[in-house]
């Protein structure tokens, strides 16, 4: 799979000695910017934008975030609980399945809780009914897998065959609309602006007759709107459209993009050997620290690392056999004791981190590029690993 992310921005200057092996460290001068170019687009667009927890959940920032953004997203009832406690705005809450005693907890957090099947809905529709008759306010929304494929990777896209991930919109029925105040949809994965446009013709048709009926359309994550390249006036332009012609309030939920290119990984190289090339052991896993390099696949791209050279094979300190970051040429031979970093890990990598083989975890660290402040956030021993046991 590949990423367009992996500028080293201000970190092309940070001194990987100055924290702990491993860490992230997450740079808030470049966290406002992209939370700058967000705020913009949806002022100009009449838009609401979410920013997804599933991706980005460092409840340090929550005060920025809350200073640019209208509210949060979360994938079931301990996300919600986070978004309820640590920040403010709008909560919307979707999971593929609601267990029936999470859904009071839920429905009380969340301004939008969005079902996965109508099914779902209508064997809820008591408890939904009580609970506004009990006072909570809350809208029912509805995902939709608008069977269109834009994903580079099928296992990663949710218009897959047979996905389980939303309804598929050519058995939406005038009922189905009558039990909800909204619709989601959430298909696209670091993506510029043609796959959403894409994405939108080829559900409009299903929903044109009913789409007076609906409060708002919300179209998920996967938009890379704080890439430089990214065609964000295209953009404002869509979705002020949508809104006019729909009615509807128009929400965007990005994850990557509020904190892309915003952290890195820092790590160390514990030893080095040859195995008809370099191979270097490192004290960052890429199943403990960024499972997506296995699980999309993906190669991270990494701080200062040359165009050419010989290159040397890294991988992590836990049993997995599997546990290769990739082969890079290294800014300098490797050898015992080196600091390197993996660009753009400060979505998704953080909230996948695991403690597998008791592989500790990295520490998480704040700095400012423009006044080089740096301060720990989070350290983490072996507790952590031994209070997840029994």
């Amino acid at each position: 799979m590949e990423t367009r992310a992996g500028d080293p921005g201000a970190f092309g200057h940070f001194d990987l000695s100055r924290v702990p092996s491993p860490a992230f460290v997450i740079d808030e001068v470049k966290l406002r910017s992209n939370l700058e170019i967000l705020s913009e687009v949806k002022t100009r667009s009449g838009a609401k934008i979410l920013s997804a927890l599933k991706a980005f959940s460092m409840w340090e920032v929550a005060p920025l975030i809350d200073e640019y953004l209208d509210g949060v997203c979360a994938s079931g009832l301990w996300e919600a609980r986070l978004a309820f406690d640590k920040y403010q705005g709008e909560v919307a809450t979707y999971s593929p399945a609601f267990k029936p005693d999470e859904l009071p907890e839920i429905a009380a957090m969340s301004d939008h809780v969005i079902f996965n099947t109508p099914g779902q809905i209508a064997r809820r529709s008591a408890l939904i009914r009580g609970l506004r008759d009990g006072g909570e306010q809350f809208d029912i929304g509805l995902r939709i897998n608008p069977l269109h494929a834009e994903g580079e990777v099928p296992k990663y896209d949710p218009c897959q065959p047979h996905s389980r991930l939303g309804f598929p919109i050519d058995q939406l029925t005038e009922e189905h609309f009558g039990a909800i105040d909204g619709l989601h949809f959430h298909t696209l994965c670091e993506q510029d602006f043609e796959p959403l446009y894409r994405t939108w013709e080829a559900i409009a048709p299903y929903i044109a007759d009913n789409v007076d009926d609906l409060k708002w359309l919300n179209f998920g994550g996967g938009h890379h709107i704080t890439r430089s390249d990214y065609q964000r006036e295209e953009l404002i332009e869509f979705l002020d459209f949508v809104a006019d012609a729909t009615g509807c309030q128009i929400y965007l939920e990005p994850g990557e993009a509020v904190a892309l290119d915003a952290g890195i990984l820092v790590g160390e190289i514990l030893d080095v050997f040859e195995n008809k090339m370099p191979v270097g052991i490192t004290d960052i896993s890429a199943t403990c620290h960024m499972p997506d390099v296995i699980e999309a696949p993906y190669r991270p791209a990494m701080l200062g690392e040359l165009r050419d050279g010989e290159t040397t094979r890294l991988g992590g300190p836990s049993c997995l056999a599997g546990d290769i970051i990739g082969d890079y040429a290294l800014p300098e031979p490797p050898h015992v004791g080196q600091r390197i970093a993996f660009l753009d890990q400060a979505h998704y990598s953080m909230v996948k981190t695991s403690t597998f083989n008791g592989v500790p975890l990295p520490s998480i660290w704040l700095w400012n590029s423009e006044t080089d402040d740096l301060r720990c956030v989070k350290k983490f021993d072996w507790t952590t690993f031994r209070d997840r046991l029994s």
